[in-house]
């Protein structure tokens, strides 16, 4: 059976590995939004709280995925929760990153300003410095988007949902009928997603982003 063919007779089943990779990606990338932008608002003026807070989450990114997952096995099983929680890990660097960056790169002066307009600092964060903040955050949360939807592949590993189980299925039988075709349906699927979440996020930058920012 040549490759088209495959994906023919298999469609279904990779559309709903697909929505299923999508979905796990997108719950941990909230997850992991709500972390690293809330500890990044809390460190970003207190450089040694920020240093550690980048310094552990990049010390768990430097876990290869493997390792991680079997980690988790004897304490969480197998399925989504590990899955979920290895991606979440995974996804909080970049964005608290971001974050802190963006948040120092506003001027002092127009911070100072709004403090003079009368705004208390929370005003000023939520309506001076986060929208200010905003596209080196939105950097963040993509870049964090696109390695989720590599490591979920490897989160078949622990069983977890997506279209990693055909691709470690096709490598399982290499050499069977259609191992190749597998492996290939499972990546493409991943490549279309990645296509579909930067578009997705090109357009979310045009809706949110002040025009004077861009």
């Amino acid at each position: 059976m040549n490759f088209l063919d495959y994906l023919g007779s298999r469609w279904d089943n990779i559309l709903e590995d697909g929505i299923a990779h999508a979905q796990v990606v997108l719950a941990a990338l909230l997850i992991a939004t709500i972390i690293g932008v809330g500890v990044g608002i809390l460190t970003y003026r207190r450089p040694i709280a920020a240093q550690i807070s980048v310094a552990v989450a990049a010390t768990i990114l430097t876990i290869p995925s493997f390792a991680l997952f079997a980690i988790m096995i004897p304490f969480l099983g197998l399925g989504f929760t590990p899955t979920m929680i290895a991606l979440t890990a995974y996804a909080i660097l970049a964005i608290l990153q971001n974050t802190i960056v963006g948040l120092r790169s506003v001027d002092p002066a127009i911070a100072e300003s709004a403090l003079g307009m009368g705004y208390n600092k929370w005003q000023r964060l939520y309506k001076i410095e986060l929208p200010m903040a905003w596209p080196v955050i939105i950097a963040g949360l993509r870049v964090s988007a696109l390695l989720l939807l590599g490591i979920a592949a490897i989160a078949a590993y622990v069983n977890g949902p997506g279209l990693g189980g055909d691709i470690f299925n096709g490598l399982s039988r290499i050499g069977g009928a259609n191992s190749v075709n597998s492996v290939l349906g499972g990546i493409l699927g991943i490549v279309i997603l990645a296509l579909i979440f930067e578009a997705a996020f090109a357009l979310l930058s045009k809706l949110t982003i002040s025009k004077g920012l861009n």
